[in-house]
C-alpha cells in the first residue's frame, strides 16, 4: 500500500506552481466584465505580528510588500 499524496506532487510541480496555473486557467475562463476587472491586478494584504518571549504581539496590517520589508 502506498502513502497518499497530492496530485500536484505526483505531477512533479510545486504547490505554488500549481496554484499559479490554476488561477491562470480560472482568469482565462472568465467572461467580460469580470475578465477585465481581474486582469487589472490584485492587491496584497495580510497581518504581521511580532513574537516576544513566546507571546504574540500586536498585529499590524500590511498592504504593500515594500512596507513589510521595512517593518
Amino acid at each position: 500500500m502506498s502513502t497518499p499524496t497530492t496530485f500536484w506532487r505526483l505531477a512533479g510541480i510545486t504547490y505554488m506552481s500549481y496554484v499559479s496555473r490554476a488561477t491562470g486557467s480560472l482568469r482565462a475562463s472568465l467572461k467580460e466584465p469580470l475578465k477585465s476587472k481581474v486582469s487589472q491586478g490584485f492587491t496584497l494584504s495580510y497581518n504581521r505580528a511580532t513574537w516576544e518571549a513566546g507571546a504574540m504581539g500586536e498585529k499590524k496590517a500590511v498592504d504593500v510588500l515594500e512596507k513589510a520589508a521595512k517593518a
